[in-house]
């Protein structure tokens, strides 16, 4: 490979060059430093209302989320959905896991099939997302979307709670991002 450096043509050795680029790689897929491990939405920002497109009121789709500085080490991702202040505490409205860390986010409207990830059972005794859905009149419900790095994969089937998911990684988790949404009818 001829590079120019300084004025001065020459050539550079390939084999340094891809070492190069393999070591810059591996920085970025192996965690990000110095850089707070964060989960956000488009949709909505921390303590605000979810909009009525992710809820029982009108599209019940998950809303699009983000997550920045996944730390150094994770091997696997699990988001888990949750409303503490529901009756039946907590009620369950999301479990994923064996998220490939590498990926920076899940669309609006996720499926197992956009991101290669297991869905477990929700308290809705399906697979996938149940978007709020308080009873009426009950006040704000506070939704919490909890992210977990994990230094391995959790040996988990499809299908798995949200109880056995959090005991399967109770011995693996790095470190943890939340988002919180408010949402009453």
């Amino acid at each position: 490979m001829r590079l120019k450096k300084n004025g001065f043509v020459g050539w550079f050795p390939l084999s340094a060059f891809f070492t190069a680029t393999l070591l810059l790689a591996g920085a970025v897929v192996q965690g990000q430093e110095n850089v707070p491990f964060t989960l956000t939405s488009a949709a909505f920002t921390d303590g605000a209302r979810i909009p009525d497109r992710y809820t029982c009121t009108d599209m019940n789709v998950s809303p699009p989320l983000t997550w920045t500085g996944v730390p150094r080490g994770t091997v696997s991702l699990v988001l888990i959905m949750d409303d503490p202040d529901a009756a039946a505490r907590p009620w369950v409205h999301l479990v994923m896991y064996d998220i490939d860390p590498i990926i920076k986010g899940l669309p609006e409207g996720v499926s197992v099939d956009s991101v290669g990830a297991i869905f477990g059972t929700t308290s809705f005794k399906s697979l996938g997302y149940g978007g709020p859905c308080p009873p009426k009149g009950a006040g704000n419900h506070h939704y919490i979307f909890t992210l977990y790095a994990l230094s391995e994969s959790p040996d988990l089937i499809e299908g798995a709670s949200r109880i056995e998911v959090l005991s399967a990684i109770s011995g693996i988790t790095i470190a943890e991002a939340s988002l919180t949404g408010l949402y009453s009818r």
